[in-house]
């Protein structure tokens, strides 16, 4: 029996947890989440209106149960990102079989990449492109690349939009020039298919290997960006020699706390300048 360990319930991450929760072979889950249920969440969220004020903490353990008896539910309503809280979340990380990424931005996703490496963890991640036009799902073994190998190699392999056109390449960011925020409808296909990479790994961490290491698959055809709607693009993606997070030279486990956020706050930067 698996035991998970779930950063982030919002639009995106409920449906995974939803799906990934009612397999059987999944006993236990510890989900991390800061926010508060707001009602300009109720749109594309799959909480019903009268949780709006209720931590999604509570509210997805109550959804869970709910449908999911079988599955033990701990919860951690704190930022993943308050160092107070970094020895707790470590400490159930390193109980965990496999980590889920549900984080919508980017100091969240690095901090999580840092956790799974400590605990040695295979974990997932799922992306829905600003706008809902696609997203991409990536996943991760102990060993292999990290986010930001991932992160910076997709920086530079992905079209981005012509001059004047939206700009729809940053996972979870704004769009410029559109008011026009991701749908449930395309938030939905791209949590499906992060809970399905979730549970096909989870069948088989030891050799899964789906032919890429990060999955892009577009819902609307964008001039510029993606000239068909509905089709995969997969990115194969080693592990940097000179990644700025995880080379040889900064071991995860042996690296400080301060020595990690100066790497991360390189990455961030180096990302900005792609």
């Amino acid at each position: 029996m698996a035991k998970l360990i779930q950063v982030g319930a919002g639009s995106g991450g409920m449906p995974v947890l939803d799906l990934v929760c009612r397999d059987t072979r999944v006993s236990d889950v510890m989900l991390i989440e800061p926010d508060i249920y707001k009602p300009h969440n109720v749109v594309r969220h799959i909480f019903a209106a009268a949780g709006v004020g209720e931590s999604k903490c509570e509210l997805a353990a109550q959804w869970l149960r709910a449908r999911c008896p079988q599955v033990a539910i701990r919860t951690l309503n704190g930022d993943l990102l308050d160092p107070k809280l970094a020895g707790e979340i470590q400490s159930a990380a390193s109980l965990a079989d496999m980590g889920i990424c549900a984080a919508d931005n980017e100091p969240a996703k690095f901090a999580w990449d840092a956790v799974m490496r400590r605990a040695k963890l295979p974990w997932t991640l799922g992306e829905v492109l600003s706008g809902g036009i696609g997203g991409f799902v990536h996943w991760f073994r102990p060993g292999g690349p990290c986010y930001g190998c991932v992160a910076s190699f997709l920086q530079r392999a992905v079209t981005v939009p012509v001059v004047g056109q939206p700009d729809y390449s940053q996972a979870g960011g704004p769009v410029q020039e559109t008011a026009v925020p991701a749908s449930a409808a395309s938030i939905h296909a791209i949590a499906a298919l992060h809970a399905q990479i979730t549970l096909d790994f989870l069948g088989n961490p030891v050799s899964y290997d789906p032919g890429f290491t990060s999955l892009l698959f577009t819902l609307q055809r964008v001039p510029g960006m993606f000239e068909e709607a509905f089709r995969p693009y997969r990115f194969t993606i080693p592990r940097a020699d000179d990644c700025l997070i995880c080379a040889s030279t900064v071991p995860a486990a042996s690296t400080s706390a301060e020595e990690l956020d100066v790497e991360l706050d390189r990455a961030l930067a180096r990302l900005g300048h792609a």
